[in-house]
């Protein structure tokens, strides 16, 4: 989403940098109002099944037919940790405790901080959830790099086979 107009005074918005060290920052040209872009909660999962590490390829955009892992936005009320053994749940069909955090991930010009725990199944059966087309098992020399939706799925799976399946 774009913001245009301040929602203060209604003048035009305009991306300053205010400090040297800061980003730039939507400004109001009318009022000077800051209106600061809060980012986004993501949590995810990263775990094995047989060694084999389950991805799913969205369903849903953005990145419409890419491999992911089990994720999405933390809802008002619930804890990081809840969100990520919901969305699990919700997208993978599987119940996972979670065992520690694997990393945080974040980007230039992104809305969103990405929390990625590692897990394990503790119940149900891998199947893709209403916002996936396939649940996917792949050994780490078989995973679909290329194909992968998002830095975040890259960069969270390095550290998760760097750290847990060498």
């Amino acid at each position: 989403m774009e913001y245009r107009f301040c929602p203060r005074c209604g003048g035009k918005l305009g991306w300053e940098k205010i400090k040297p060290i800061e980003p730039e920052r939507l400004v109001c040209r009318s009022c000077e109002f800051i209106f600061y872009l809060d980012p986004k909660v993501v949590a995810g999962t990263l775990f094995t099944i047989d060694r084999s590490v389950v991805l799913l390829r969205r369903g849903v955009e953005p990145a419409m037919g890419k491999w992911v892992f089990p994720g999405g936005y933390v809802d008002r009320g619930e804890s990081v940790e809840e969100a990520a053994i919901r969305e699990t749940k919700e997208e993978s069909q599987l119940e996972v405790k979670l065992n520690s955090l694997l990393g945080v991930y974040s980007y230039p010009r992104s809305p969103n901080v990405i929390v990625v725990y590692t897990a394990e199944v503790t119940g149900g059966e891998l199947a893709a959830g209403d916002e996936s087309l396939e649940a996917g098992r792949f050994a780490p020399d078989e995973i679909p790099w290329e194909e992968l939706g998002f830095s975040s799925t890259r960069d969270a799976l390095n550290d998760y086979i760097r750290l847990y399946l060498k």
